[in-house]
């Protein structure tokens, strides 16, 4: 079966998520540029996957309001989620967790750890390599959400019931690594910009494809729900 699922694009310029998400998701993705407060009329999805952005989901900007109570309506509604990075930061703080600055940039190919009680890493090694690029991080879960990966830097996956969130990043390709990493040159020195270029080569890249089976997870997972008539937003989208 085709899936119909909400791309909710928080990049201020979203042409590489765009390329990217496309690429990962069997899937037909119906995008809105939620940075220019495009949002949904419906919440008629069998999904919605939540990307990264250069934002704080603390700034107080009206677009980052606007999409907060869009998405606890949308999880009201038990349309099913999935966060990456700013999303996964998005997903916590709309749903009762805390995020916070750190102290440290994490960016650069790493390693993560998950303890295999989360479907959505099923087929993943419990310790697998991601490439990661962020300064905030969730510090508190929403009630009732459970971690399922972490790693020296803090908690990298969260579930609670329909929504699944990672801090990682599983859509980047090489490109992709190397143009974010370049543009952080106002955040991070010279010698570290370099460290982690120099760490894009085609291993680490090779190892960090394994968890892109977290997308075919995810489709799965709404499969299911849609065969067994538990896809909320579609079933509640004419309430």
């Amino acid at each position: 079966m085709s899936l119909r699922i909400a791309l909710l694009n928080a990049a201020h310029d979203g042409a590489l998520n765009r390329r990217n998400f496309r690429r990962e998701l069997d899937a037909d993705l119906v995008e809105y540029d939620v940075t220019e407060r495009e949002l949904p009329d419906t919440f008629a999805f069998d999904g919605c996957l939540l990307t990264g952005s250069r934002a704080s989901v603390y700034w107080e900007e009206p677009w980052i309001a606007d999409l907060t109570a869009w998405v606890r309506d949308a999880v009201d509604r038990d349309v099913a989620f999935l966060g990456v990075c700013f999303g996964h930061q998005l997903l916590a703080h709309a749903l009762g967790g805390e995020v916070e600055a750190m102290d440290e940039y994490e960016i650069g190919y790493r390693t993560v750890e998950h303890d295999g009680t989360s479907e959505l890493l099923d087929g993943v090694d419990e310790r697998f390599t991601v490439f990661t690029t962020h300064s905030d991080r969730v510090v508190e879960l929403p009630p009732e959400a459970e971690q399922f990966a972490a790693n020296d830097y803090g908690i990298h996956g969260f579930q609670t019931e329909d929504v699944f969130s990672v801090q990682f990043h599983p859509e980047y390709d090489p490109e992709t690594a190397r143009e974010v990493t370049r543009g952080k040159d106002e955040q991070l020195s010279e010698a570290r910009i370099k460290q982690v270029l120099d760490g894009i080569t085609a291993e680490n890249y090779d190892a960090a494809c394994e968890a892109k089976r977290l997308f075919d997870n995810f489709t799965q997972y709404l499969r299911e729900r849609a065969t067994t008539g538990e896809s909320g937003g579609v079933a509640a989208a004419d309430d």
